[in-house]
């Protein structure tokens, strides 16, 4: 059984789910969808969904239970989410106005330009090599500053109005920002003269070495 976690990238990044021979797809109506948090979704072969029957060991999460009250109903078994399902409505127009998965990648694309110019330019460096290139999200390594604190940093920026991820994934001392969500170009340039004006506030020299 092949099972893909596409919750921050399908639609952005590029899926064949036929040719990739792919049995679950999972991914949310926030991320690169737009949408606003509220629920989750599968694309799955019938064949391999029906074949799971009886195995759920959670009740809100049986997926082969939820497909049969679709089947049968038309409807959730329980309450749904109404406004954030209105809200994907809107979601899903403004996706296929923006061009689908091309035309909302190469916005992504041009915002993570941006950021990784500006960010070179300052001397941060990236946590990950070239070979691991993508355009959802960013990790940054720590400045070896002496005056570089992150709940600072981050605090900082909060003060400004600009909110990135609050705090890190990995032992690596690291933080992330995301580019994709109903951001653009501006957004970034904002963002990056900000880091700038926190970081000379901080009394970190620039660029970072």
């Amino acid at each position: 059984v092949y099972f893909v976690d596409a919750m921050s990238s399908f639609g952005a990044v590029p899926l064949d789910l036929e040719r990739g021979h792919i049995d679950f797809m999972v991914s949310s109506v926030n991320k690169c969808l737009q949408g606003i948090p509220g629920f989750a979704y599968a694309i799955a072969q019938t064949e391999q969904l029906l074949q799971c029957k009886g195995n759920s060991r959670s009740l809100a999460l049986d997926l082969c239970d939820q497909y049969d009250g679709l089947e049968k109903t038309g409807q959730f078994r329980f309450t749904p989410p109404t406004h954030c399902m209105l809200a994907f409505c809107q979601a899903i127009k403004e996706f296929e106005q923006e061009g689908g998965v091309h035309g909302r990648a190469k916005r992504y694309k041009e915002n993570r330009r941006i950021l990784q110019e500006g960010m070179k330019k300052l001397g941060f460096e990236e946590f990950l090599g070239p070979e691991h290139d993508g355009y959802i999200i960013t990790s940054y390594k720590y400045p070896k500053d002496k005056n570089f604190n992150f709940k600072t940093f981050y605090s900082k920026l909060n003060e400004k109005g600009l909110v990135i991820y609050p705090g890190k994934v990995l032992n690596a001392d690291c933080f992330r920002i995301g580019t994709i969500g109903n951001l653009f170009p501006e957004d970034f340039h904002e963002l990056l003269a900000a880091i700038e004006e926190v970081c000379k506030e901080m009394n970190i020299m620039l660029p970072i070495t």
